[in-house]
């Protein structure tokens, strides 16, 4: 165990300075195009007719729009926009979506041709430092509405972490579980994660770029985007629920997802058959995502 990682580097005052972006909200406005849905369809290889203006927004896939357009100036070494702005600038360099819960308005669902506002508020930053070392954690709220009103609300978790020290172990992993009902195996090369990648305008070199994710991250290999996992993770429940549409839904990232072997997403329903469990598994057999679909 390296002692290091248990000193603290944000103290009371610098959480406090943090603190201060709670209550923070930005808008930001968009349209919901087709070109994205069709993109994000021959990514994930599904077979959809083309989409078209009324064509209804597939659950998750509003991630496509209300993207960063950050000026390449204001790019930090990370490929993420540099610290600041409409999040508070933690002092942390490893950055990760950890999870995050949704709930879709009955009877207003988004749509291709659809004008679109997202209201996006800071709720809560805390920290915590431990055995695995210093962690910030940024809750940011969302509302999505069209020209019909409110038709979505996110919460989005944000973690931030120390960087790795050397000799530093992972967390233990928890053994994935073998009762599925449905599976599908994804092979997460290069193309997939750079289609990805683009699609959301993500710049986190995490995602691409092999030399910073293992040499100054500390990782094995490119890591797998948390939304993705997510969005295939509701892609497997529409495959094997024809008509699927969601109510709810929410996600935990367990354990990174790295692009040196195959993974498998799962899913099975509960007695209800209007609930379901739905989770990632590596290579090794370890819990990689965590989920839970209700359906409208």
């Amino acid at each position: 165990m390296n002692s290091v990682n248990l000193i603290p580097s944000i103290d009371a005052d610098a959480l406090a300075k943090l603190q201060a972006w709670q209550g923070r909200s930005e808008t930001l406005a968009d349209d919901i195009t087709a070109a994205p849905v069709r993109a994000l369809s021959a990514t994930l290889d599904r077979d959809d007719a083309p989409s078209a203006a009324g064509t209804h927004l597939p659950a998750l896939w509003h991630w496509l729009y209300f993207l960063p357009h950050h000026r390449q100036s204001e790019i930090g070494e990370d490929g993420h926009a540099r610290r600041g702005g409409f999040l508070p600038p933690v002092p942390l360099p490893r950055r990760m979506w950890a999870g995050g819960r949704l709930n879709w308005e009955a009877g207003n669902p988004l749509q291709v041709g659809d004008r679109i506002e997202r209201t996006s508020t800071i709720a809560s930053v805390t920290h915590k430092a431990g055995r695995s070392g210093e962690l910030v954690f940024v809750l940011v709220r969302h509302e999505v509405r069209n020209e019909r009103g409110l038709a979505l609300t996110e919460e989005h978790d944000i973690v931030y972490r120390a960087a790795a020290a050397p000799g530093e172990k992972a967390p233990p992993p928890t053994p994935a579980p073998k009762d599925a009902a449905f599976s599908r195996e994804i092979v997460p090369d290069d193309v997939l994660l750079f289609r990805y990648s683009a699609l959301t305008f993500n710049g986190h070199r995490i995602h691409y770029d092999r030399r910073y994710v293992t040499e100054v991250e500390g990782y094995p290999g490119l890591i797998v985007h948390g939304p993705l996992i997510a969005t295939l993770l509701v892609d497997l429940l529409r495959r094997n629920v024809p008509g699927a549409q969601l109510a709810r839904f929410e996600f935990r990232a367990v354990r990174p997802t790295f692009d040196i072997a195959p993974f498998r997403v799962h899913g099975k329903p509960a007695a209800d058959n209007k609930t379901f469990s739905l989770w990632g598994e590596d290579a090794d057999g370890w819990l990689t995502m965590q989920a839970t679909a209700v359906l409208a």
